[in-house]
């Protein structure tokens, strides 16, 4: 689990300032009644960042301003506010406000509870215009995955592809382990996965050495009165856009840990026992690419090849090659 924006530790200890800065003007423009759309585009042009260095999201920024510990808070079992002699980045009376600005506390009306999806968004692509697909629960509340439409937060979608995600998520299971009855193949599954791995663990190595230079950037510009802020700045976020690409790219990889190491007897009878994240390393191990074109007729049902291309990882290719083409992800 990623650490609070603003804070050092998970235990609320210790105060980022260069983040509490952020939250701060993040909470004065709520409390001027800014729309999380308009506060998410002004953090981002400002060059703020989440604490895994990526672009901010609305839902990102509204999670942050919720969360009670920013202002020295805690909820016990009644939901009720209570301090915790943490140091505090705004006010409780900050907070309260922005609290109260919700859409509604009527439990009946919060947001449905997040549902698991197994395809990982960094294999998809939509074929009519290769952004890659997000979870979206349709309009009577079954899951889904889709291109956005274009937005200022998320860029480049058409909006025009969408499927249920039980379809699409059955028929991949399907191929999958058709691929994986085939003799021999567990034998290349082992090989893969430990390339994987290890390919994850340099580059958490190298966003750890990026960490490094990072810190003695800031250590730099403190100390040498020739360096300019911009300069700094500039070569701080070239330093965080690295950690971020470096750190996406490892977990992404990583998701092949959870994939068994062996043969299964009875895949079929595994598969659908098996938890999410096993499902989702195998088909990270398996596919390069799942490309998703328009259905042929509204509410088509049908899911073929027509429809889904596949692109399969070739065996035997080197970790470093199974890496190209993934991109960061916030």
């Amino acid at each position: 689990m990623p650490r609070l924006y603003g804070f050092e530790d998970m235990a609320f200890r210790r105060v980022r300032e260069s983040e509490a800065e952020g939250a701060r003007a993040a909470a004065s423009r709520r409390l001027l009644k800014q729309s999380f759309n308009a506060i998410t585009e002004w953090m981002n042009a400002e060059g703020y960042r989440t604490t895994r260095g990526g672009r901010w999201r609305p839902d990102g920024v509204a999670n942050m301003l919720d969360h009670p510990a920013i202002a020295g808070l805690a909820e016990d079992e009644n939901g009720n506010l209570v301090e915790t002699g943490c140091p505090a980045i705004i006010s409780r009376e900050d907070f309260v406000a922005i609290r109260a600005m919700r859409r509604t506390s009527d439990p009946e009306k919060q947001r449905v509870e997040q549902r698991d999806y197994m395809v990982p968004s960094h294999i998809t692509a939509c074929g009519l215009c290769g952004t890659p697909l997000g979870s979206s629960p349709s309009n009577s509340g079954s899951r889904g995955y889709r291109c956005s439409p274009s937005t200022a937060q998320h860029p480049g979608g058409c909006g025009r592809v969408r499927i249920n995600a039980d379809l699409l998520e059955t028929y991949l299971a399907e191929l999958v382990l058709a691929e994986l009855a085939k003799p021999g193949v567990s034998a290349l599954i082992d090989q893969a996965r430990d390339e994987m791995l290890a390919q994850a663990a340099g580059l958490r190595k190298e966003a750890a050495a990026a960490r490094r230079r990072q810190k003695k950037l800031g250590e730099d510009y403190a100390r040498l009165p020739d360096m300019s802020l911009k300069a700094f700045r500039t070569a701080d976020m070239e330093l965080k856009q690295l950690i971020s690409e470096r750190e996406v790219r490892a977990r992404f990889l990583e998701q092949v840990k959870h994939v068994p190491v062996g043969a299964i007897p009875d895949l079929v009878r595994w598969w659908k026992h098996a938890p999410l994240q096993a499902k989702r390393g195998v088909l990270t191990l398996m596919l390069e690419q799942v490309v998703l074109y328009p259905a042929a007729s509204r509410g088509s049902r049908t899911v073929n090849a027509d429809r889904v291309a596949l692109q399969w990882r070739q065996w035997g290719e080197s970790a470093a090659e199974m890496a190209v083409g993934l991109e960061a992800d916030c």
